[in-house]
């Protein structure tokens, strides 16, 4: 399923790249590239940025670059620092920044979180050796990297005079490197030699941009 996600994105990317390519000398001279400054509504309320930039490369479609930054040391008792940034290519079925679309993204980021698997209380085993620790979950925490490949859709229209909103969602393959420490004391957990590896597939994009139209 991983590697079916990997070329659904890589596949999708290639589309669009070769139709961008193919049609941007014919749309040069038709239309006006736009370019709009956007802010995910959604996560505000949290305390969690995600802001990019969106350009159109000719009528139908468009490159958005954007940045995801949870700072959060604790939020409600959990690290969940984030920093993520993400490049995305998106094909509008009726015209750039109208309607309906679908994209193929790539992101990379940093992470320091507590995994929602370790919100209890249970003793940890140290998964390399089969053996109890001294740890309960709740005491631990994953510090480290990952790198993201997935699709989305999502639809998009017109709110005012130079302002949109965009409501999108996707999925796609987390190939995750990271290192578990103990809180407070801030030692090895687990007996890893170097980082532990964790492959998944999850949501990890979504909300209501609010846009601005800045050219």
């Amino acid at each position: 399923m991983k590697k079916k996600i990997i070329i659904a994105t890589l596949s999708l990317f290639s589309v669009i790249n070769v139709y961008a390519q193919e049609n941007q000398l014919d749309n040069d001279s038709k239309s006006e590239k736009k370019l709009y400054l956007k802010g995910n509504a959604l996560l505000i309320p949290i305390g969690v940025i995600n802001a990019g930039l969106e350009y159109q490369l000719n009528n139908k479609f468009t490159l958005q670059g954007d940045v995801l930054v949870s700072p959060w040391k604790s939020f409600s008792g959990h690290e969940a620092q984030i920093y993520m940034g993400t490049i995305e290519g998106r094909y509008y079925f009726k015209e750039a920044f109208k309607g309906w679309h679908i994209g193929a993204n790539i992101s990379a980021g940093t992470y320091i979180v507590q995994k929602p698997n370790y919100w209890n209380d249970r003793p940890y085993v140290d998964a390399q050796v089969g053996l109890p620790t001294p740890y309960i979950n709740s005491q631990l925490y994953q510090k480290g990297f990952s790198f993201l490949f997935g699709v989305e859709g999502g639809y998009q229209f017109r709110l005012a005079d130079n302002w949109n909103m965009d409501i999108f969602a996707g999925f796609g393959s987390s190939q995750d490197f990271y290192k578990g420490y103990v809180r407070g004391t801030g030692e090895r957990y687990d007996s890893a030699n170097g980082y532990n590896r964790s492959g998944e597939i999850i949501p990890y994009r979504g909300g209501v941009m609010i846009s601005y139209r800045i050219k």
